[in-house]
């Protein structure tokens, strides 16, 4: 088993990529020590969050020249997300702030014309044999590189302009997605890196950006529970197992509810989150009893990619400016839950619905993105768990009102519904009884999506 080390910045999602390195038959050892960095055999540089942050955490930890050396030496370096953007000269995300400049460019944000931040999955198109041929990727991000380094070869993505999805020359190779969240596609991709192996690329059936499948996992002391209307709870099996079964049946991303409200019960959130992260290579969103940065930070840890926060944004609505300015926005879910209201409008609900708060639904997601959330987790209290599908109504007057992507929750018996939600503008669409009682697997409602002229991501394996 070779040792890979793996960048402590600070602001990395180091626990999804150890748990993808030890899936490759790696040992990752995190640090921050410029010595072991140097001498290592294979680094990798993830990242989350923003460019400035990054770019600090390196140099306060001395590592700016050890990592542009190792790559100037063509030594093995993977950079992720935020770690290719580092990469870069600069970003228009920090102005005036140096990058590593390996890369001559600046990483620019994407264009305001389309949904940012970039969140899930895209496809990528390869021209050149390499550590990666075509397929689908998970993406979290809000800036790219939009020209070619001179010198590398490069893999192309597009999301309102065109732009690198990842590009390598000899052993290192910079991703601008998330190999440890894309699945077996991406799984392949470590191994490559790892052995220094090369494929040849492949055309892709289709292009462009797909709708997510969310599987929702209600979780109470390390159980999974159901009810309507979030009452009634009833148990549902066991998280780990659950999630595993669900990425093996082709779930784009998993979400994880806590609902408990001890201190115990949030401790035992973490070891679920840890336990669901070593059994999945999705990406995982994980809420409930986020109250500060550091309960996010907790979470994060342990391996969620994304936090969502409800009642406690609602009671302090810098909470989430505070999440963003730590984590990036592509961290921050806002989980707004919805019930109709007499004048025909809807108010934010909070406290597993026991409490309306007379808070305009569609004014708080405003509010909501312009603080530093990047996506919405909508669910419509009247419908959750009743079958009657989502409340589409709802759907577009949100999806109208922000520029960020949104989960439609709440409602869900076949899959017609989810197409439904797309329809009615939701980006990606999250639904819990259907699959806990065995009604649909994932892949038979993705399969049914695609009939309807949906555009999802294939089975693993399929052009």
């Amino acid at each position: 088993m070779s040792e890979v080390v793996v960048v402590a910045t600070g602001v990395a999602n180091t626990a999804s990529v150890c748990a993808a390195l030890e899936r490759a038959g790696a040992r990752p050892l995190i640090t921050r020590d410029p010595s072991h960095v140097a001498a290592a055999e294979r680094v990798v540089l993830p990242g989350v969050g923003s460019f400035a942050a990054g770019m600090s955490a390196l140099a306060g930890a001395g590592l700016v020249d050890v990592l542009r050396d190792r790559i100037a030496a063509g030594r093995p370096t993977l950079s992720v997300c935020l770690g290719m953007q580092l990469l870069c000269a600069g970003s228009e995300e920090a102005p005036g702030r140096s990058g590593l400049g390996v890369f001559p460019g600046t990483a620019r944000r994407l264009p305001a014309d389309v949904k940012v931040p970039h969140l899930g999955w895209s496809a990528v198109q390869v021209d050149d044999a390499g550590p990666l041929t075509s397929g689908y990727a998970c993406f979290a991000h809000s800036y790219a590189l939009v020209d070619a380094p001179p010198g590398w070869s490069v893999a192309w993505c597009a999301h309102g302009v065109r732009f690198v999805a990842a590009a390598w020359r000899g052993r290192v190779l910079a991703c601008q997605f998330h190999p440890e969240l894309s699945g077996a596609w991406g799984a392949s991709i470590w191994s490559r890196w790892l052995s220094g192996s090369a494929v040849p690329p492949k055309d892709l059936a289709h292009s462009g950006p797909t709708r997510r499948i969310i599987p929702c996992l209600d979780v109470r002391d390390g159980r999974i529970v159901k009810g309507v209307r979030f009452q009634g709870l009833r148990d549902a099996g066991d998280p780990a197992e659950r999630a595993a079964a669900y990425a093996a049946q082709g779930a784009d991303e998993l979400v994880v509810l806590d609902v408990s409200a001890t201190p115990e019960g949030r401790k035992t959130a973490a070891r679920t989150v840890a336990a669901v992260r070593a059994a999945i290579n999705i990406p995982l969103t994980v809420g409930g009893g986020i109250r500060t940065v550091d309960d996010a930070a907790r979470l994060l840890t342990a391996g969620a990619d994304k936090v969502g926060v409800n009642s406690a944004a609602v009671a302090r609505p810098a909470l989430l400016t505070e999440l963003a300015e730590q984590f990036g926005t592509q961290c921050v879910v806002l989980a707004l839950d919805a019930a109709k209201t007499a004048n025909g409008g809807w108010e934010v609900v909070v406290r597993s619905g026991r409490d309306r708060t007379g808070l305009d639904a569609v004014a708080w997601a405003k509010d909501a993105v312009a603080r530093g959330a990047g996506e919405i987790l909508l669910t419509s209290w009247d419908r959750d768990g009743t079958g009657d599908g989502y409340d589409t109504a709802l759907l577009r007057a949100i999806s109208a009102a922000v520029s960020v992507p949104v989960i439609a929750s709440g409602g869900a018996a076949a899959p017609h519904d989810l197409t439904v939600a797309i329809q009615a503008g939701a980006d990606a669409a999250l639904a819990a009884s259907i699959f806990h009682d065995g009604v649909y697997t994932v892949q038979a409602v993705k399969q049914a999506l695609h009939r309807d002229g949906v555009s999802v991501r294939p089975e693993e394996g399929t052009p």
